[in-house]
C-alpha cells in the first residue's frame, strides 16, 4: 500500500527510478541501517532531472508520508545539495556563454577569412575581375591596396580623438598583410664559409633588401607613434559642434599636401569648440607638443617618400612625351635668366617670379623638371641614347662646359629651392606617372606606405592648429 502510493507520488514529480534506487529501497526493508548515503545516479536524479525548477524551496519529505523512508536525505543535508546544484548550474551557464562567444568568434573568423580570399584574388587577377591578364601589375595592385586601406580607415576621421577599436584593429591587421610582401624580397650577397676541412669557400646569403630594410620600421616606428598621438587625447579639455566652418587645411586630396586658406566654409566638417576662458596652460602645452611631434613625423615621412620616388626608373613614356626644346617648357622669361647668368641663384628667380598660389607653384614645378630632363637628353645625344637609365649613368661622363648640361643642373637646383619653399607641394606629373609605372614591388609598397602616413600626419598637425586657433579666438573674446 505505502508502495504504490509512494510510486504514484514520485510519477507526479516527473520520477523515473534507476536501479540503484531501487536496490536501495529494497535492502533498506531487509537490513537496520543507522543512515543512508546516496550514490551518484541517485544524486543526479535528485535535482538534474526533476521537472521542478532548481532554484527552488527543498522539499520537505516528511510531511509526504508517514513514515521516514531511509532512501531519503536527512533535511539537515538539503543546503549542501543547493549549493552544489547551483555550482553546476553556474557552469552550464557558463559553458554557455562559451560556446555563443564562440560561435561570434568563428563568424568574425570567417568573415575575416572570406575578406582575406577576395583581396588575394583581387591582388593576383590585377584588379580585372574577368581573369583576362589585362588587369595592372603587381606593385600597382598592393599599392592601390594600401591606399584604399587608409581611404576606409581614416577616410571618415574629422576629429582629434583615440582611434576606433574596430578600426585600429583593422588596420593593423590588413597593414600587416600588405606589408608582409616585404619580408620576402630579398637580395643575395657574397659571404665566406669555412668547411671542416678547413678550406674557405664563398656562398651566397639572402637578406633583406636595403630599401626595404632602412626604411620600412622607419616608417612602422612613425605609423607607431602617430597611434601614441592619437590615443593621447582620450581625455581633452575641447569637443566638436557636429556643423559649421573649420580649417579646410586638413581637407584631404588625393596628394595629401595641398593647403586651401582658412576662409572656405566646410559645413560637414566638425568645428573644435574650447571653454570660456580658453584652454588650461596644461592642455595647452600638450597639444603644442604633440603638434610638433607630429609636424616632424609628417617631414620624416614626406623625407622616405620623395628619396622613393627619386629612386624610381623615369618611365619611357614621359620621356617621349618631353618637348624638343627646353625652352620652350620653361619660357623665354626664366630661360634668359637661367641661360645668361653667371652665377644663378634659385632664391633670385624665385622672388622675381612672384608666385602667389600653390597652383602656379605646381605648374612651374612641372615646366622645371620638364626642361630638366629635356636638357639631359639633349647632353647625350652624342652616345644615341633614350633610356634615362642609360642617360643617369653616363651624365657624369658628359663635360660640364656643355650648355645643355649647365641647364640641367641649374633647373634641378630651381626644382630643388621651389620644393625647399613650397614643402606641401603636391606630386609633380612625374612623380604621378612614376607611380603609375612603376615594376617594382618593394618601392611600391614603400611609396605608398610612407605616402599615407605623411597624409595622416598632416592631417592630425591641421587638426591640433584648429583647436589651438580656436583656443586663441576664445582668449581674445575674453
Amino acid at each position: 500500500m505505502d508502495n504504490s502510493w509512494n510510486s504514484d507520488e514520485n510519477s507526479d514529480q516527473g520520477y523515473q527510478p534507476s536501479t540503484s534506487s531501487v536496490d536501495l529501497n529494497e535492502q533498506s526493508t531487509a537490513e537496520t541501517p543507522g543512515y543512508l548515503t546516496l550514490s551518484g545516479d541517485s544524486f543526479e536524479y535528485y535535482r538534474t532531472y526533476s521537472d521542478t525548477s532548481a532554484f527552488s524551496e527543498p522539499i520537505d519529505e516528511s510531511s509526504c508520508c508517514s513514515e521516514p523512508s531511509s532512501s531519503r536525505l536527512p533535511a539537515m543535508k538539503s543546503g549542501g545539495l543547493n549549493q552544489n546544484v547551483l555550482k553546476r548550474l553556474g557552469m552550464n551557464q557558463h559553458k554557455r556563454v562559451l560556446d555563443n562567444k564562440l560561435d561570434d568568434d568563428l563568424e568574425s573568423l570567417d568573415s575575416e577569412l572570406e575578406m582575406m580570399k577576395e583581396r588575394f584574388a583581387k591582388l593576383l587577377l590585377g584588379e580585372d575581375m574577368s581573369g583576362s591578364g589585362k588587369g595592372v601589375c603587381t606593385g600597382i595592385t598592393i599599392s592601390n591596396a594600401i591606399t584604399n586601406l587608409y581611404a576606409t580607415i581614416f577616410g571618415h576621421s574629422l576629429r582629434l580623438e583615440p582611434m576606433n577599436p574596430e578600426k585600429k584593429a583593422m588596420w593593423k591587421r590588413e597593414r600587416n598583410c600588405l606589408l608582409s610582401v616585404c619580408d620576402f624580397i630579398v637580395e643575395f650577397i657574397p659571404r665566406s664559409h669555412n668547411l671542416r676541412n678547413g678550406t674557405s669557400v664563398e656562398i651566397m646569403e639572402s637578406r633583406p633588401r636595403l630599401d626595404i630594410y632602412i626604411n620600412l620600421p622607419a616608417l612602422r616606428k612613425l605609423d607607431a607613434m602617430l597611434m601614441e598621438i592619437l590615443d593621447s587625447f582620450q581625455e581633452r579639455e575641447f569637443w566638436y559642434a557636429e556643423q559649421g566652418s573649420m580649417s579646410s587645411s586638413s581637407t584631404r586630396s588625393g596628394s595629401f599636401r595641398r593647403v586651401i586658406h582658412r576662409k572656405e566654409e566646410k559645413w560637414w566638417v566638425p568645428v573644435p569648440c574650447v571653454p570660456h576662458g580658453g584652454l588650461s596652460e596644461k592642455s595647452r602645452k600638450h597639444l603644442q607638443h604633440k603638434r610638433d611631434c607630429a609636424n616632424q613625423i609628417h617631414k620624416a615621412a614626406m623625407a622616405i617618400n620623395s628619396s622613393i620616388l627619386s629612386e624610381m626608373a623615369v618611365p619611357e613614356i614621359y620621356m617621349a612625351s618631353l618637348p624638343k626644346s627646353g625652352r620652350a617648357s620653361i619660357g623665354d622669361t626664366i630661360y634668359r635668366r637661367m641661360y645668361t647668368a653667371d652665377k644663378f641663384s634659385p632664391d633670385y628667380l624665385l622672388d622675381k617670379l612672384n608666385i602667389s598660389s600653390e597652383h602656379e607653384a605646381l605648374e612651374l614645378a612641372d615646366r622645371v623638371e620638364a626642361s630638366m630632363y629635356t636638357w639631359r637628353r639633349k647632353a647625350c645625344t652624342n652616345y644615341s641614347i633614350l633610356s634615362w637609365k642609360m642617360v643617369k649613368d653616363l651624365m657624369s661622363d658628359i663635360d660640364r662646359s656643355n650648355k645643355n648640361y649647365v641647364l640641367a643642373e641649374r633647373a634641378e637646383s630651381l626644382l630643388y629651392y621651389l620644393k625647399q619653399r613650397y614643402p606641401e607641394l603636391a606630386q609633380t606629373s612625374l612623380d604621378t606617372c612614376k607611380i603609375q609605372y612603376n615594376r617594382d614591388v618593394g618601392q611600391a609598397i614603400l611609396e605608398s606606405y610612407s605616402r599615407v602616413l605623411e597624409g595622416l600626419a598632416f592631417n592630425v598637425v591641421a587638426w591640433i592648429e584648429d583647436v589651438l586657433y580656436e583656443d586663441i579666438m576664445m582668449r581674445n573674446q575674453e
